[in-house]
Order: C-alpha cells, then structure tokens, then sequence
C-alpha cells in the first residue's frame, strides 16, 4: 500500500471500500483540516464524503451532495464539518461568500474541485485522488501536502 513517507494508494473494489476508507480517515480530521477531493465526474468523491461525515456524526446522517447549494454543514464532535462542492464556481473569490475563511479557520473541510479555489486553496492539506481502476473498481492516492497531515497518515498507513 505504502509508495513513499506520505503517498499511498488504496485499491476500491467498491462504495464500501471507499466508504472504510473515510471511516479510516475521518477520525484522523481536526479542525482547521483542508482535505482536497480529486477526481473526474463520477469518481466518488462525493461517496467518500458522505461516509467522512457519517463516519464523525452518525450512520443515519443525510448527507446530500451540494452540488447546488455548494455547501453543506454537519455538526460533530470535532467541530463543523464544511462539505463544499465547487464545480459550478464561477471564480475562486466566489468561494469566500461560502464561509470558506470560516471553513479553514475552525471548520473540517471536504472540497470536491478543490482546485477550483486557485490561490484560496491551502498549501496544508490532504489530497485524495480518485480514479477508476482496471478492474472496474476505483484507486485512491492519498497525500499529504504541507506537514499537518504528514505524521497522521504515516501513523494510519504505516511506512
């Protein structure tokens, strides 16, 4: 699984195993947490959200994809929970009528189309790119961009 000190790859044969992989990851989330969701329509990241929520609220949690509202907002004990979907932003400072300070400052945040923010978007962050795999299912890259998020996945995914 491991490539390198803070890159790995995670085979998902399928919406459970991307779903076991945001229960790995929720609990390693603190506030103030930037975690950059990668990937082409359809990839799974609004998946990966839903159970990242579910996982830091409860099983029951509805948890739509904002693709129109942009935001959600979900409450746990961590904090607030900032699920922000950008592919319709017009522009990056589009995103500050959001809360996305607000967001960065105290919030965990999930960004589809993260690199939709341009210069808003953290140097600190954890990047997750998803894309299908050969065999049907997806692959997630997992890294760590900047140090906050460097010694928690060496701690979850090992060496």
């Amino acid at each position: 699984m491991a490539e390198n000190k803070t890159s790995y790859s995670v085979d998902l044969a399928d919406e459970a195993a991307t779903a076991r992989l945001a229960d790995r990851l929720a609990p390693l989330a603190r506030p103030g947490d930037v975690i950059a969701l990668e990937g082409d329509l359809g990839a799974g990241k609004t998946s990966f959200a839903r159970a990242f929520v579910r996982a830091l609220t409860h099983a029951a949690e509805e948890v739509p994809s904002p693709t129109f509202t942009l935001a959600q907002l979900y409450e746990c004990e961590a904090g607030t929970i900032w699920h922000f979907d950008l592919y319709r932003l017009e522009k990056p400072d589009d995103a500050l009528e959001l809360g996305l300070e607000e967001a960065f400052a105290d919030g965990i945040s999930l960004i589809e189309w993260p690199e939709r923010l341009g210069p808003w978007l953290p140097r600190d962050r954890l990047i997750l790119r998803l894309s299908a795999a050969a065999d049907g299912g997806r692959r997630a890259e997992i890294g760590a961009a900047g140090p906050g998020w460097r010694q928690r996945l060496k701690e979850s995914f090992g060496e």
